[in-house]
C-alpha cells in the first residue's frame, strides 16, 4: 500500500498537470466568439412628393412603399403617419385571419343571409367569400369575425402589427353613424385605427411572405382589379362615416410588375368629393405615373 503522503503529492502532480493543458500560453489569444446572424432591419428612406395635383383640393394623402428600393414615398407626410379607422380596407386582413386560421374556406365559403333587407340590394341574398369582397357585404365579414372571435383576432393584428391592434369595441358600440349590429364593428370608426403608412407595411407584411401561400393567394384572386396595364393592380376600398358625413375614404393594397411590388395606399379626410371611389381613382393615377416614369 502506498504512503498516505505519496498519495497526496502524486494527486497534486495530476491536478498541476492538468491546469497546465488548460491554460493558455501568454502570447495566445483567446478565439473571439461567433458572430450572430440576426439581420438588422434597414429603415426605409422617406421621399416626399408633391402628388397635391392629384387631390384636386381634397384633404388626404397617398403612401407608396417600394421594398426592393427601401423608399417610401410620401405625400403630406403628418397625414400618412396619423391614425384613422380602417373601414373596409379591414376585410383584407380579416379574411387573411380567417383564412390562415381554416376560418373561411374559400371553395365553401357561402353564408346565408338573415333575411333582413339592407340599403346593398348586393348583400340581399346568400353570399360566398368572392360575392362578398366585391361587395363590401359588412353583414357577412361582421359574421366571419364573430367565428374567428376576439382571442384570434387580436392574436392576426398583433401578429401583422397593424396599427393600434386595439379591438376593444368588438361590437362597434362607438359607432355613431350605425347601431345595427349586423353593420357595425371596431373596425368601422370605432376602437381601431392606423395610418396609411401602416396600411403598406400590412400589406407587405401579408404578401411579402407571412401565411401560407394559399392564404395570400385567395385574396389575390378577390383584390385584383382589371387595369389593362402592364402591371396588375390588387386593393380593396373602404368608407367611414360620422352622423353621415364622409371622413375616411380608403384605397390600398399592392401593385406587380415582373414579380416585383409596389404597396401602396391613399387615404382621403373630410372633403368636398372624398369618397372610396375617388381615393381609388387618386391611387391608380399614382401608379400610372409611377410606371410611365420608369420609377419601377
Amino acid at each position: 500500500m502506498k504512503h498516505p503522503l505519496f498519495q497526496s503529492l502524486s494527486a497534486a502532480l495530476l491536478l498541476l498537470a492538468l491546469c497546465a493543458c488548460t491554460a493558455a500560453s501568454p502570447d495566445q489569444t483567446p478565439n473571439p466568439p461567433p458572430e450572430t446572424a440576426e439581420s438588422v432591419e434597414t429603415e426605409p428612406v422617406l421621399v416626399e412628393r408633391d402628388w397635391s395635383a392629384f387631390f384636386q383640393g381634397m384633404q388626404g394623402s397617398a403612401v407608396l412603399y417600394d421594398p426592393q428600393r427601401q423608399e417610401v414615398h410620401v405625400f403630406q407626410p403628418s397625414l400618412a403617419e396619423t391614425r384613422r379607422s380602417p373601414c373596409s380596407t379591414f376585410k383584407i386582413v380579416s379574411a387573411f385571419a380567417a383564412l390562415e386560421a381554416g376560418v373561411l374556406q374559400p371553395e365553401d365559403s357561402t353564408r346565408a343571409w338573415s333575411g333582413e333587407v339592407f340599403w346593398n340590394d348586393e348583400w340581399n341574398r346568400d353570399l360566398d367569400f368572392s360575392d362578398a369582397f366585391h361587395s363590401s357585404c359588412v353583414w357577412y365579414f361582421r359574421q366571419l369575425i364573430d367565428e374567428l372571435g376576439p382571442e384570434r383576432m387580436q392574436q392576426a393584428v398583433d401578429r401583422l402589427q397593424y396599427g393600434n391592434c386595439d379591438l376593444s369595441d368588438w361590437s362597434g358600440a362607438r359607432n355613431q353613424n350605425n347601431n345595427n349590429p349586423a353593420l357595425t364593428g371596431f373596425w368601422i370608426e370605432s376602437s381601431l385605427a392606423i395610418s396609411p403608412r401602416e396600411q403598406t407595411e400590412v400589406m407587405e407584411r401579408i404578401f411579402g411572405g407571412d401565411g401560407s401561400q394559399a392564404s395570400r393567394q385567395a385574396l389575390e384572386e378577390v383584390m385584383a382589379y382589371e387595369t389593362n396595364t402592364p402591371y396588375q393592380v390588387y386593393g380593396k376600398t373602404g368608407m367611414g362615416k360620422v352622423n353621415g358625413v364622409v371622413v375616411d375614404a380608403w384605397f390600398t393594397g399592392f401593385a406587380r410588375q415582373d414579380a416585383q411590388p409596389l404597396y401602396f395606399c391613399v387615404w382621403l379626410g373630410q372633403s368636398e368629393g372624398a369618397s372610396s371611389p375617388a381615393a381609388r381613382e387618386i391611387a391608380l393615377d399614382l401608379l400610372a405615373q409611377w410606371y410611365a416614369a420608369g420609377d419601377s
